[in-house]
Order: C-alpha cells, then structure tokens, then sequence
C-alpha cells in the first residue's frame, strides 16, 4: 500500500489530537524560557551589528561560551523562527536576524527584551501556582499567597524587582503608545496640559509630548516612583495619590495598567477624581487599555485573556473590562459619554467625555 504524504492526508488526519493540544502546553513554557536566554547571552545584539552572518564557532567566542551547548539553543531559537540561518558556503551556515528577534535587541526602538524578562522572572512565575487556592476560596491573594505581601510591597522591599518592574512597564508603555500614536493620534490635538496618570516613570507621557510638542505634559504616580524618574523635555515629573486629587488639565491621560490594576469601586473613584480635574465643557479622560470583546480582531484575543488571568493572579481585585463593564464605570462615576478607536495592540483607545 502507498504511503500517504502530507498533501494526500484527510483533514480528519491531520486536525491537533488531544494529546498534542496538552504536549503543546506542556512545551509552553520553554520558548519563554529560551527566549530569555538569549537576551541574557545578548545573542540578538551581537547578531544585530555583524553585517553579515556569523558562524557558530565565532559566535560562541563573542558571548564567552559552549559551542555545543549554543548549537542546541540556536537550533531552537531557529525552529521557532526567532533567529535565521543563512548559507556562507557549501559546508558552513551562520547566523542572521530576524524580524523577531530584532525585538529583543537591548535598546532597539521597538524592543520588548525587558517585557520578556519580566514575564519571565522567577518571582513573577511563581504566583501562577497559588491560583488554584484563590478560586475554590477567595480567601489568600496569589501574589500574597507566595511572598506574605502583595505586589506593591514586595516591589517596594526589593530594588532589583522594583526595577526589572518599571523597565517592563516602561517597554510596555513604548509598545502601546506607538500605536496610540500611529494609529489615532487626533486625540491629542488641541490640548495644552495632559496629566498621565498613574504614569509610573514617564515613557508615556514623554513619548507623547515628544510626538505632540504643544503638550505641557505632567508625568503623576506616587512619590517614591516619581522619585526615580529621569527628566524629559515638556514633562513635570509631579508626586501624589490619585485616590485623593489629581493635577487640573485640558485631558487626563489613563495608560495601561492602571485601571485594570483595580476593581470597580475604586475605577469610579479615580475618574472621579478625573472628572473633577478636567474643564467640564472640554474636557476629556484619555484611557488606554483592554476591551475584553474585541471580536472583530482576534490577533490579540489571548493576550487579552491571558492580561485578565495575570490581574486575578497579582493584583487585589484588578481585571481586564467587557465594553459593558467599561460603560458602567464610566456612568457611575458621572461621565455622559464616550467613544472607542482600535489599535494595532491588544489595547484600545478610549475619550471620556462629562
């Protein structure tokens, strides 16, 4: 009997079986893991400035390390088409970029290496275990269940975290306001002073006045983030609670994890809070985060998801919001109406008007 190739076989033959879709889980983590390793070996950088590909054998020299141990990560990397592989001869391949791994280059402009390394950091791994006790009980946080404290504290007790912390965040703020930016950049126009609230080190508030000089922009979060920093041209690093004032401005600028980081109650409080900040005939609360029921764009459905899980597994009572729960939010806290733009990202743009 012939041998059936892969063009022959039915669709009932090749569809994932069950075993499969576990060993795809099972096997989920690696990639992470292996991508980690090589912005920690600093592969895509050294790969970034060689103009041509480079062997095995000089690429391992560079980094200091294994040849053969290099050989299996690369072979990897490659099948997951992380790096690319190029002829330099009959019997030698080297090493290219790829569009994929271009985004773990160090200090690229759309580099995401220091999101990768956060999601990918032990700590950060280890309250996905407790998630179990947290739904049958409610009773201990997962965060709170493997460190004794919850999120906030435990950045605040340990430096090195609290940085690792804010260069993700900061990776994640350049990301999103890229596409704030390309994608619905008229809602920035006409405004003289906007406030980034819960802005954490600036980015993107910075990114912002830097696309749109004729913005006074004013960077707001706690004083001690504040503190740390660094000074950008058009924008007034300011200390303070959201949950007690919020700095008066033409528009309030609501990035990416700040809202979702609470539950409702205290969504209502701050915008608020907002509310109170802004000119009444004007004014306008600028909000950038998830809507959970995107159907129209499925590219990012699971990182939706995914965003909603890690706010149950870190935060108090954080959540990612359907488009109804947005719009009781907004009406509770006495904002009339409001409108919603589509992104390139897995986050949408949201005006608030009173």
């Amino acid at each position: 009997m012939a041998t059936k190739t892969r063009e022959t076989l039915t669709s009932e033959e090749t569809e994932v079986t069950p075993q499969e879709v576990i060993w795809n889980h099972i096997c989920g983590f690696p990639p992470l893991a292996l991508l980690r390793c090589a912005i920690e070996l600093g592969i895509p950088d050294i790969l970034e400035k060689h103009e041509s590909p480079i062997t095995l054998a000089d690429l391992a020299s560079e980094i200091g390390c294994s040849r053969s141990s290099l050989h299996r990560v690369m072979r990897f990397l490659i099948h997951y088409k992380v790096f690319q592989e190029k002829p330099i001869s009959e019997t030698f391949v080297g090493y290219i970029q790829s569009p994929v791994s271009r985004l773990l280059t160090r200090h690229g402009k759309h580099s995401m290496a220091d999101l990768v390394l956060l999601v990918s950091n032990p700590e950060m791994l280890a309250p996905w275990g407790k998630l179990s006790g947290w739904v049958l009980d409610n009773k201990e946080l997962p965060f709170k269940a493997a460190y004794g404290k919850d999120l906030w504290e435990f950045i605040a007790a340990n430096p090195d975290q609290s940085k690792l912390f804010n260069d993700g965040l900061a990776c994640d703020a350049r990301l999103t306001m890229a596409a704030v930016l390309e994608g619905c950049p008229q809602v920035f126009e006409g405004l003289g002073t906007l406030v980034d609230v819960g802005g954490n080190i600036g980015t993107a508030i910075g990114l912002i006045v830097e696309a749109c000089p004729w913005i006074n922009g004013v960077n707001f979060d706690l004083p001690h983030v504040v503190s740390s920093a660094p000074a950008c041209r058009g924008v007034e690093h300011l200390g303070g609670n959201m949950f007690d004032h919020i700095p008066k401005a033409d528009a309030v600028y609501m990035m990416v994890k700040n809202l979702h980081d609470w539950a409702d109650e205290e969504c209502i409080a701050i915008l608020r809070k907002c509310r109170e900040a802004i000119p009444q005939d004007n004014g306008k609360v600028i909000i950038v985060d998830i809507v959970l029921e995107r159907e129209e764009d499925h590219r990012f459905k699971g990182v939706r998801l995914v965003s909603d899980l890690t706010m149950m597994t870190y935060t108090n009572k954080g959540k990612e919001r359907t488009l109804a729960e947005w719009s009781y939010v907004f009406h509770e806290a006495g904002f009339t109406r409001y409108t919603i733009k589509h992104i390139q990202a897995p986050q949408s743009v949201i005006e608030v008007y009173p």
